[in-house]
């Protein structure tokens, strides 16, 4: 399920990739989301130290991230380092049934590493202690499976609905309300689970472990079978005569996992892989096998796996060492030692490749759009690799595949067998390493000269091996990531302990996967001796090893109506085979868990739930430092003085509205082109290779915002990036040579980059529906949202399809060359440029003339016919209407929406986003989820636009839950919240306002504030608003959300043709059908 890489190869590879990432659109504010990751391989200009790319948010658990303008940055600190390598002299060697078994201080992480076991129940822990104040606590339980139920899957939703010592419905919706939480999820692997948590308040953070504990060692699911049936399955039947239905949470999410081309292959290519272990089975659950599982199984699965004596303990930060022993020691005393048997089975390698075709569910799209998947797979070994070894594989890994102009991934790109690569190489996530690699969009035709194509490149490569340009760019970027540690709004402890569990939890020492500056030199010695590293690698691993296997995975128009057939008849025979009786019985239980599900807690209940008080939050906002200096011809320089650990961080901002409307839809492909034609002077390759010796990455990408109170909304092209303070000015050269002399001429390399945007797009529009419906929605309002709809939505897929067509033929490339140039004309001009710098003050300080260098060598203004920021026309907005985008899925994700502004005349209170995410966590949590059996039912209030969204994930319903966002002005109306209520909302909503913050999220979020206009005094107001909440602002933000419901509010569906039609057989003209895929 989750994918994260942990083992140094890939933290190493992955860690590098974002030196020329795809361009995105940047939309601000972004939108709450309930996102499944399904398992694959990391996405290319992606990586897992530097971003949670692939984690998987699970079981509708919400893991929601925001980005607020209004926040408040965690106040500046060094990245996690002890002040001494000597140990602390609070540590003990024996304390609350704990005996220290091992210590060392990690010099890469500046922290002492203490291993610990239970003496009664032989339980590990790692306790990790340094002066980082983000908290992280997790504890991993084995759970391989033998079969493809999905137990540990639904389990991990399960243990989080009540327990011993929190008997309510959902604890952990009660930690979302009210904690201030920087992390709160789990994880389903194909071999474990893992709890983690963190915070920056310590009382917090002990709140969140002991919700955790009590949760898995003691959950109310075990003994309430109708967790079970909430979260898992359950036969609904409101009255006998209507059709058996199946409900529940993990099946629908799975149905819309699988409904995902993307995430079928992934699944497919890891069962190939594995024919003879746990991971031939899928540990999420296959939709058309959940059905199988027995609540009885259920129940003996957790009595199996979740005990001490399975467990792996992780603690980390700044918090008594001694205290963690303790809260530990609480639970754990309870339980004996035992014998848990959950080893996974190592795989052992056949000696002949193979072959396995599949197929995957289409739309019936034009002639020849339906393509393969075609990729070929290794498991790399049957023992584990040393340290070395792995690193020089991650090292190998990211020169073959790591940027656009990496030999392997480039050979594959300019062969046009295909529109995408697939696969992300080497995956270090199992017991033993794979490697992946592929292509789609492939014609069935060509799928053994993919193969072909793959074993060729790889035999040159063996031969011929790499630059020393090409080696040089990947030690600086590994080695830049690694030192940097820069793991996003990610934890760094959580991600520091999904690299130690990678080891860990195979009974491998958990040690070494934190320690890599020992392997990193050898490693470069070799390099600098001249020995071949890489040629042995990949003979041994890749071209001699006949663990091989070749995945094609083929369309099938008819594949979504056969299997929702299949499962029709399953659902008749079971109904067939009741007695009157047993349907009685069905329609009982459908109606009682209903009832028990729209039942809410007692406030004395809730109370279990251990909650801050308003005391503990900072009554005044956390400012960003900051200062402001007016440059030549209306350039400006902003600066924030952060401990960066010598990283300058960099941002400079052109103007976007200077480009023509018609121009929009090119400006995300003109962004990559900058970085992936190469320039007057250097090739594409050795503009990426430059890229990498001398920065930490560079990337550009379309930025747009509306602004409170203007038609107009803030755009601009961002080019940032990073680098070491010594290499500012190389990075700035690089910078200007990019915007300067990039080429845009490679009609080839944009051809590619077009069919990878739709293929991308396509794939996006399946597995994340709500995204693309909510856009569009926002887009028929505004012009922000237009030009985010215009630049990475629906239309834009749509101007994709025409322009890939557009660029086959020689007048139709000619004109797009000359299109992209213009937009250049348009965009560059110091005049009314930005820069924004964060570094400390004597870095800052250094660069100030390197900045002014470089503006001075771009026009002092944009081409004539574009010398003034132009306003956009109202023609871009959609029309207001109600739409079904139809793809082949098997669930739906249902959007409504309407403008508070426009529509209801609402004057923005900081008590909205209380009374928004309030919202989100009960009555739509509670209807859409829990009661509707959807993955995800949320909100979304975009404090600038307006705009106010309703949206669902992986939602089996269509019409019901429309009627739950209807019924959410009168919900919040109804309410009158206690004292304690409303301190936890207020707090909780506090725990998003003040989200934690590496350094160079600091300076960014101050450089949207300036962009946007949002003042530190607008912000005390707002922070004010916030802790003042009070009942009467519920129900007046009820009655702006009632312009929802009434004639105001549109609704966008991506779902199947199938339902959109059978909404319109009950509500004629209720929306325009609209085929996608």
């Amino acid at each position: 399920m989750s994918t994260l890489r942990r083992g140094i190869s890939s933290a190493a590879a992955g860690a590098a990739r974002a030196t020329a990432v795809p361009a995105v659109l940047i939309s601000v504010p972004c939108t709450r989301t309930a996102i499944h990751m399904p398992r694959q391989a990391v996405p290319f200009g992606a990586s897992p130290l530097l971003v949670p790319a692939r984690r998987r948010v699970p079981g509708g658990l919400m893991g929601r991230q925001s980005f607020h303008v209004l926040a408040a940055a965690a106040p500046a600190v060094a990245p996690a380092a002890a002040s001494t390598a000597v140990l602390p002299d609070a540590i003990v060697e024996k304390a609350h049934g704990f005996t220290l078994q091992r210590t060392q201080f990690v010099k890469e992480y500046g922290s002492h590493v203490l291993l610990y076991k239970h003496d009664k129940t032989g339980a590990e822990l790692i306790s990790v202690l340094n002066s980082d104040e983000n908290k992280t606590f997790g504890v991993v339980f084995r759970t391989p499976v033998d079969d493809s139920t999905g137990i540990p899957h639904i389990l991990e939703h399960s243990v989080l609905c009540g327990s011993r010592k929190y008997p309510i419905k959902e604890p952990f919706v009660e930690l979302m309300k009210s904690s201030l939480n920087t992390f709160l999820n789990a994880f389903t692997y194909p071999d474990r689970t893992c709890y983690p948590v963190a915070s920056t308040n310590t009382q917090d953070f002990y709140n969140l472990v002991d919700v955790y504990l009590d949760a898995v060692f003691h959950p109310r699911c075990v003994s309430d079978r109708r967790v079970f049936e909430q979260e898992g399955w359950h036969f609904e039947l409101d009255n006998k005569e209507e059709p058996l239905t199946y409900k529940g949470v993990v099946f629908n999410e799975m149905k819309g996992v699988y409904s995902s081309p993307d995430s079928r292959y992934y699944r497919i290519v890891q069962q190939a892989l594995f024919p003879d272990n746990t991971y031939r089975h899928d540990s999420g659950g296959d939709p058309e096998v959940i059905p199988n599982l027995t609540f009885e199984q259920f129940q003996q699965f957790h009595a199996k796996y979740y005990h001490p004596s399975n467990a792996r303990f992780w603690f980390y930060g700044d918090d008594d060492p001694v205290k963690r022993l303790a809260l530990l020691d609480s639970y754990l005393k309870e339980f004996e030692r035992r014998e848990v048997n959950s080893s996974v089975e190592t795989q052992k390698l056949k000696r002949m490749p193979r072959s396995v075709t599949e197929y995957y569910a289409a739309g019936d799209g034009e002639e020849g759009e339906q393509k393969a998947y075609v990729g070929v797979s290794w498991v790399l070994s049957d023992n584990p690799l040393d340290v070395e070894t792995e690193l020089a594989l991650g090292f190998l890994d990211y020169l073959m595949l790591g940027t656009p102009a990496a030999p392997l991934r480039k050979a594959l790109n300019d062969s046009r067998l295909g529109a995408a690569v697939i696969g992300g190489g080497v995956d270090d996530d199992l017991k033993q390493p794979c490697f992946t690699l592929g292509l789609k969009g492939v014609d069935p035709a060509d799928s053994d000269k993919v193969e072909e194509l793959i074993t060729s490149k790889l035999k040159e490569l063996a031969t011929s091996g790499f630059s020393a340009s090409a080696i040089e760019a990947a030690i600086n970027t590994i080695e830049f990531s690694l030192r940097e540690n820069n793991t996003g709004s990610f934890p760094r402890g959580l991600s520091l302990m999904l690299r130690a569990v990678g080891a860990w939890i195979y009974d491998r020492d958990p040690f070494t996967q934190m320690q890599w500056e020992d392997a990193l030199s050898s490693f470069k010695s070799k390099l600098a001796s001249g020995q071949d590293v890489f040629g042995p690698l990949i003979h041994s691993l890749l071209l001699d090893n006949h663990h091989r296997v070749t995945v094609r995975l083929l369309p099938d128009p008819e594949l979504a109506a056969t299997t929702e057939a299949k499962e029709k008849a399953r659902l008749e025979a079971a109904r067939g085979a009741m007695k009157d009786d047993q349907l009685d019985a069905v329609v009982e239980n459908t109606s009682a868990l209903k009832e028990l599900q729209e039942t809410p807690d007692p406030p004395e209940a809730l109370a279990c739930i251990p909650a801050l008080q308003l005391s503990d939050i900072p009554p005044t906002i956390t400012k960003v430092p900051t200062s402001s200096k007016a440059l030549a011809d209306g350039a400006t320089l902003l600066a924030h003085d952060l401990f960066t650990n010598d990283v300058l961080y960099l941002e400079a901002a052109f103007d976007l509205r200077s480009v023509p409307a018609r121009l929009l839809p090119l400006v995300p492909l003109f962004c990559r082109s900058l970085t992936q034609m190469g320039t007057s002077s250097e090739s594409f390759v050795e503009l990426t290779e430059r890229i990498g010796r001398k920065t930490g990455g560079i990337s550009i990408y379309p930025f747009t915002s509306a602004v409170r109170g203007k038609e107009q909304p803030v755009a601009y092209i961002m080019v940032r990036g990073k680098a070491m303070g010594g290499k500012s000015a190389d990075m700035l050269d690089l910078m200007r040579d990019i915007l300067l002399t990039a080429r845009l001429d490679d009609r080839q390399r944009f051809t590619q980059m077009v069919a990878e945007t739709k293929a991308s797009m396509e794939s996006g529009i399946i597995s994340g529906g709500h995204s693309y419906a909510g856009k569009r929605l926002a887009a028929q309002r505004g012009m922000a949202a237009a030009l985010s709809e215009t630049m990475g939505g629906l239309s834009y897929l749509e101007s994709i399809r025409s322009l890939a067509k557009k660029v086959e033929t020689d007048d139709g490339w000619q004109e797009v060359k000359s299109d992209l140039e213009a937009i250049r004309s348009a965009l560059l001009q110091r005049n009314g440029a930005i820069v924004n710098m964060t570094a400390d003050a004597a870095t800052l300080s250094a660069v100030e003339g390197q900045v002014s260098d470089f503006l001075a060598a771009l026009p002092a203004a944009s081409a004539p016919t574009a010398n003034a920021a132009q306003s956009w026309s109202n023609a871009l907005l959609l029309p207001r209407t109600n739409e079904a985008l139809c793809v082949p899925t098997q669930v739906n994700y249902v959007a409504k929406a309407a403008n508070l502004f426009q529509d209801a005349g609402y004057e923005l209170n900081g008590s909205a986003y209380v009374v928004e995410k309030y919202l989100g966590n009960t009555w739509l949590w509670d209807r859409v989820r829990v009661v509707g059996g959807a993955y995800g039912g949320f909100c979304s209030f975009d404090s600038h636009s307006g705009m106010f969204t309703y949206m669902s994930y992986r939602d089996p319903n269509l019409l019901d839950t429309l009627g739950t966002y209807d019924g959410s002005a009168d919900y919040l109306r109804s309410l009158e919240l206690s004292k304690d209520e409303l301190t936890k909302a207020i707090i909780g909503t506090m725990g998003d306002i003040d989200a934690y913050q590496l350094p160079d999220a600091k300076g960014y979020s101050a450089l949207v504030r300036h962009l946007l206009g949002v003042t530190d005094e607008e912000r005390q107001i707002r922070r004010d608003q916030i802790l003042g909440t009070s009942n009467k602002d519920f129900k007046a933000f009820a009655d702006a959300i009632e312009c929802v419901r009434g004639a105001a509010g549109r609704v966008v569906a991506v779902t199947s043709l199938d339902k959109a039609k059978s909404v319109l057989d009950e509500k004629p003209d209720f929306w325009e059908v609209k085929k996608v895929l």
